[in-house]
């Protein structure tokens, strides 16, 4: 069973493609890191998967109508932004807007849940315009987890957040791959991406440069040639740790 399919899934802009014929797949109980330098395509590629950009070859998600794909995958785009002052718990709810709006009950549970996970729970009747900007960034995670897709697609999620809120967000990540559901999401943070992610997906230029364990793919040679970074993965008591020793170039 897989919850994301692609073959060859290609977007260009004019001539020049910038997601080149990925195919992959993604089953439950995955955490999937999406690494790659800036411009390498892991935005491009996640919103083409989507159906949110015209792209060439297939993703599985388009093949299925609006709702359900909406049922099937939950979105976590970059942008970060809360422009209307309501609660955070009404924020939240509006995960559940893929579901029948009548089940009350297994809403109220879905919208706890996401906001116990988050750590949340005592802002809930906050306006969510009041909070940080780590603590909204915390709020539209907890929107994209009271979906309760089988397959959540989160981009950067981590950015702007303190170094404790970025590991307590992948170790939820990490729990919904062991309840069954599955994660790709996009870091740059490559010790993170590795201590955190049952598989990497490495890009460069759009193409798929490696796909594998952690340690397979983080690779002295290809930090060399595809990030133009001296350094080497180390296996410590508490996982794996990028030692970084210099620019290369």
């Amino acid at each position: 069973m897989t919850l994301l399919s692609l073959e060859a899934l290609t977007v260009k802009r004019g001539p020049c493609p910038v997601v080149d014929g990925v195919s992959l797949q993604i089953a439950p109980g995955e955490c999937v890191g999406l690494i790659g330098p800036n411009g390498a395509g892991k935005t491009t590629l996640m919103r083409a998967a989507l159906g949110l950009m015209t792209h060439d070859g297939r993703s599985s998600l388009t093949d299925l109508p609006a709702r359900e794909r909406a049922r099937a995958a939950a979105w976590l785009p970059q942008a970060r932004e809360i422009a209307w002052p309501v609660t955070v718990e009404t924020l939240v709810a509006l995960g559940r807007l893929p579901h029948d709006s009548r089940a009350g009950d297994l809403r109220a549970g879905a919208v706890r849940r996401a906001l116990d996970r988050m750590g949340l729970t005592a802002f809930a009747q906050r306006r969510a315009t009041e909070l940080s900007g780590g603590e909204q960034a915390r709020v539209l995670i907890a929107r994209a987890l009271a979906q309760e897709a089988p397959l959540l697609m989160a981009d950067e999620p981590i950015a702007g957040l303190d170094p404790a809120a970025q590991i307590a967000t992948l170790r939820v990540f990490q729990d919904l791959a062991q309840e069954g559901h599955a994660v790709l999401v996009s870091l740059h943070d490559l010790t993170l991406a590795a201590r955190h992610c049952t598989r990497l997906i490495l890009l460069d230029r759009g193409r798929v440069a490696a796909d594998g364990s952690p340690l397979e793919v983080l690779s002295e040679a290809r930090l060399a040639e595809v990030f133009h970074l001296r350094g080497h993965m180390l296996e410590t008591e508490d996982g794996p740790l990028l030692q970084a020793i210099g620019v290369l170039g």
